[in-house]
């Protein structure tokens, strides 16, 4: 085996370019495994905010008095 990038044969890139696609595969593996197993995890619930009317003179008013 060789210890450095330049001097890297054809084996070599070929088990470094095997050892990243077998990791990609195990990371999508694992990811779709817990997105089957646990749906509800992905919902995302829907938030209700209030909007009210800005009143700026008050705000300012506030600011005033501290």
């Amino acid at each position: 085996m060789n210890h450095s990038i330049y001097t890297a044969d054809r084996t070599t890139h070929l088990k470094v370019a095997v050892t990243g696609l077998l990791a990609g595969i195990a990371v999508v593996a694992t990811t779709l495994t817990v997105h089957l197993a646990q749906p509800e995890l992905s919902l995302q619930k829907a938030k209700t905010l209030a909007v009210h009317q800005a009143r700026p003179m008050h705000a300012l008013t506030e600011m005033a008095q501290r």
